[in-house]
């Protein structure tokens, strides 16, 4: 059948349209118009975006005005460089990540963390008959080797009089619970008390989970959101927005276990249903914590900065840098921040 015609004003019109659309700069659909926002997630979707998955099946970030694709990295390590390139608006990385950033120069910024605390623990296994940190002496322990984290260990080893030859510390990458539950290793430092600590719970094998800032290490936001400087100056409400709604999203989650579980595994087909429904159960109170009298997403300026005093001393980075250089709280949706 042959086409009509399309007369050339309506043509151009039509052409004008589709180039807009492709350059991601505003969308109508649903309603009104949104502005383009790109997340550029730390891994692939999992119960920690948990409050993220439910902003966007709740179409809170439509209600903000922003069109939000969420993008999974190929790389752990690309989402930082992806936010200092202006290729996204917002990553989700780790602070030891951020002040190892601006080491390297990079124009990021932290502007809101997603869990206020560490998740990174030292697991071992009951029936390994490790009692506490100095049984692990002549052990082996499965590590993901990640630089920080080797002195994670380091720190942990040396509280119990320990020193690092004293412990046989293997590069596993992201086999840390095979190593474990295989018998290769009897520890592992790097798994997260709500994913690897639940699913070893689930398998009866009765693990002891002990986050690192129990152990010696100084206390850190585990997941933090990203930004450019420039793009935070050149329009700092969408990122306001983004995490208003984030917050909604959060609240929802919090409150609809179920839903929150829906939304993950729809995201990510891959999880195990059952699995993913308790590790979201026990990832819940972490997303939903907030610090006392403070805005959700609050970052503590004195507690980044305790935590980069570590990283200098233990040869992380060379400089100081100061709180005000890793973070910052001015794009939170509420509340008063001190001075």
């Amino acid at each position: 059948m042959t086409r009509p015609r399309i007369p050339a004003i309506a043509l151009a019109v039509l052409l004008l349209a589709l180039a807009l659309a492709a350059c991601g700069e505003k969308s109508e659909e649903g309603g009104g118009e949104r502005e383009g926002f790109s997340l550029t997630l730390d891994f692939y979707p999992n119960p920690d975006h948990a409050g993220i998955y439910m902003a966007e099946k709740l179409g809170y970030f439509d209600e903000a005005g922003l069109d939000v694709g969420i993008e999974t990295p190929s790389d752990p390590a690309a989402p930082l460089k992806l936010v200092a390139a202006g290729r996204t608006d917002l990553a989700i990385s780790y602070e030891p990540e951020v002040a190892l950033a601006r080491e390297q120069g990079l124009d990021v910024v932290a502007i809101g963390a997603l869990v206020n605390r560490p998740l990174t623990s030292l697991i071992w296994l009951n029936k390994s008959g490790i009692k506490g940190v100095a049984d692990l002496k002549g052990k082996t322990v499965a590590t993901a080797g990640i630089p920080y984290q080797d002195k994670f260990l380091e720190t942990i080893l040396a509280r119990a009089n320990l020193k690092p030859e004293d412990v046989k510390a293997v590069n596993v990458g992201f086999g840390l619970l095979p190593a474990l539950v295989g018998g290769s290793a009897q520890a592992m430092l790097g798994g997260y008390s709500n994913v690897e600590g639940v699913d070893l719970r689930r398998r009866g094998l009765g693990p002891v989970v002990t986050p690192v800032d129990r152990l010696g290490v100084p206390t850190y936001d585990e997941l933090v959101l990203v930004a450019r400087r420039q793009s935070l100056e050149e329009d700092p409400e969408k990122f306001r927005l983004f995490l208003a709604a984030l917050e909604r999203g959060t609240e929802a989650a919090v409150e609809q276990p179920g839903a929150a579980t829906t939304a993950i595994t729809e995201a990510n087909p891959d999880l195990e249903p059952k699995l993913a429904a308790a590790e979201v159960k026990a990832t819940l109170p972490l997303l939903g914590a907030r610090t006392e009298g403070q805005p959700y997403g609050y970052m503590d300026p004195q507690e980044w900065a305790t935590f980069a005093g570590w990283m200098r001393d233990n040869g992380l980075i060379e400089s100081l840098p100061e709180p005000g250089e890793l973070l910052d709280n001015g794009y939170l949706p509420s509340g008063k921040i001190p001075e």
